[in-house]
């Protein structure tokens, strides 16, 4: 369903501007928050607990999508997807690397092609600034997927070592991890002004929300400590403001499409907005991102639709207001958004949309039916008590040594999203439309809607392949009992081999020699 707020003059002047604004390059801005919950912008919950006031003027500005997903409810799989326009399973990331688990020898091939590689041939100007998590090794460094520049984390600001990375040179360690996101707005700030009379695409992958949450002096309340990721965001919304407002200041605001989304649903202390489920889950939660696009004079504002699109549509759409066109030789799962940013269409963009859990697909969503062919799985924790997931300890938590953050981090108490509703298991149908928060499985009343979701499910399961676990970079002896201790690798350099002196007895022997 689309909710229009425009007129008929109001759809000339988009169309009279499109016209004007083809004869020249758009520019391309995509902010991508990290575990950004759908629930956590004001403009897509009533009920937010945070002042997004920001991102709410940028969402009243332009289009927001409501039903707009990720291929998984967690970070690389998601972040390949949003820079290829392919479902994890096409690109081949259907996994986290981590180097302090070892998982260190595998990313974004370089066959795929990206959004940045596509707009480099055109003549654009290209950067990232913030979270790369598609491969820390030198063969899947962002530089090598047609980024002119890169500044920020390689993977996630929890994962030892956290170190900062500009191009292929480490040039901090330990980070100040309340310094992240300001820092990474002002190089997105500096690159617009230096590239202002040339096209450009801007790459803001945010650190926050993710975990460990810090903030800056400005933002920080230690008055009132238990609401750190209220400090958070509102210090990335006003970050947005800031980057928009260079936009305006240049005149650049009515020639760049700004997409404002995030790589997957919120961890303990974001809100999911009332959907079921968190960061990890498939269920909405999880998979239900807010999404909001803004090119003035193009997109018209105040523009509402509830048709199912996702981040698999980013590549397609750039590619469409840049007119290149999509690589001939690969699947493409996304289509051009821009007939629904545009109100020129009212009709869905997608059939079906698709979810994967780990290395398999999980979900299916047609118009307002989602079918949950994998099991859900339980709440997080589930095995936890209480008074343990009060005094849960997270393992990759701010130490006061190099992962340097607030030791006020949300506890698993925090859960995001609804924790309620029928219990868990394959083969569940919802009614979106009636029962967004997923509670109550229809699958026994709708059993025609179940075979034809299944099937649409069968035939795209059969192009997905095996996936080998990728080769360990492991470098400790496996414990007799109980998981693998994390390495706190030291940081310093781009090599994962570095363990402490503390931490040397575990080591294997000898230990393999890494670069």
């Amino acid at each position: 369903m689309i909710q229009r707020f425009c007129t008929l003059p109001m759809l000339l002047t988009v169309f009279l501007s499109s016209v004007a604004l083809s004869k020249q390059p758009t520019n391309v801005v995509v902010i991508f928050a990290d575990d950004l919950g759908y629930g956590d912008v004001g403009a897509f919950n009533p009920e937010c607990p945070f002042e997004t006031p920001h991102l709410d003027r940028l969402a009243s500005q332009g289009a927001k999508l409501t039903s707009f997903y990720v291929p998984t409810p967690y970070c690389a799989p998601s972040r390949g997807t949003i820079l290829t326009g392919r479902y994890p399973f096409r690109h081949s990331v259907v996994r986290n690397p981590s180097p302090d688990s070892g998982a260190s020898n595998f990313g974004l091939p370089q066959s795929e092609i990206t959004i940045a590689e596509l707009l480099k041939s055109a003549g654009y100007a290209t950067a990232a600034f913030g979270k790369w998590h598609l491969g820390h090794k030198a063969a899947w460094l962002p530089r090598t997927q047609g980024f002119d520049q890169y500044f920020g984390i390689l993977y996630s600001n929890d994962m030892y070592p956290v170190q900062l990375v500009e191009n292929e040179t480490v040039v901090e360690y330990p980070v100040v991890q309340a310094t992240l996101t300001r820092r990474y707005t002002d190089r997105a700030i500096d690159f617009v002004k230096r590239h202002k009379d040339r096209p450009f695409f801007l790459y803001l992958p945010h650190a926050m929300p993710h975990k460990p949450l810090a903030v800056s002096d400005d933002y920080y309340t230690p008055d009132t400590p238990d609401d750190l990721y209220a400090d958070v965001i509102a210090e990335l919304d006003a970050d947005v403001g800031r980057l928009l407002a260079t936009l305006d200041e240049l005149a650049l605001s009515e020639n760049t499409l700004v997409i404002f989304t995030s790589d997957n649903g919120p961890w303990y202390g974001g809100s999911t907005g009332g959907l079921r489920g968190m960061k990890g889950k498939t269920w909405e939660g999880g998979l239900r991102v807010p999404m909001i696009a803004r090119m003035p004079g193009v997109i018209p504002p105040g523009l509402v639709s509830d048709h199912p699109a996702g981040t698999i549509d980013v590549l397609p759409t750039v590619c469409g207001l840049a007119g290149i066109d999509l690589p001939g030789d690969r699947v493409i799962d996304g289509t051009d958004l821009m007939p629904l940013l545009t109100g020129a269409s009212s009709e869905p963009p997608h059939e079906v949309i698709f979810g994967m859990q780990g290395t398999s697909l999980a979900t299916v969503r047609s118009g307002k039916w989602k079918l949950h062919v994998g099991n859900p799985g339980p709440l997080r924790f589930s095995n936890l008590s209480e008074e343990e997931l009060a005094n849960w300890v997270d393992p990759r938590g701010p130490d006061g040594v190099t992962l340097l953050a607030p030791f006020e981090q949300a506890k698993p108490t925090e859960h995001p999203g609804l924790t309620a509703g029928d219990g868990p298991k394959a083969m569940m149908l919802f009614d979106l439309q009636e029962d967004p928060g997923e509670q109550h499985d229809v699958a026994e009343s709708n059993p025609q809607t179940v075979r034809r979701l299944k099937a649409l499910f069968d035939a795209v399961n059969a192009d997905v392949p095996e996936f080998p676990a990728p080769k360990s970079d492991y470098l400790f002896d496996a414990p007799e009992k109980g998981p693998r201790q994390l390495m706190r690798l030291i940081g310093g350099e781009l090599r994962y081999d570095r363990i402490p002196k503390s931490q040397q007895p575990l080591l294997k022997q000898p230990a393999p020699t890494q670069h």
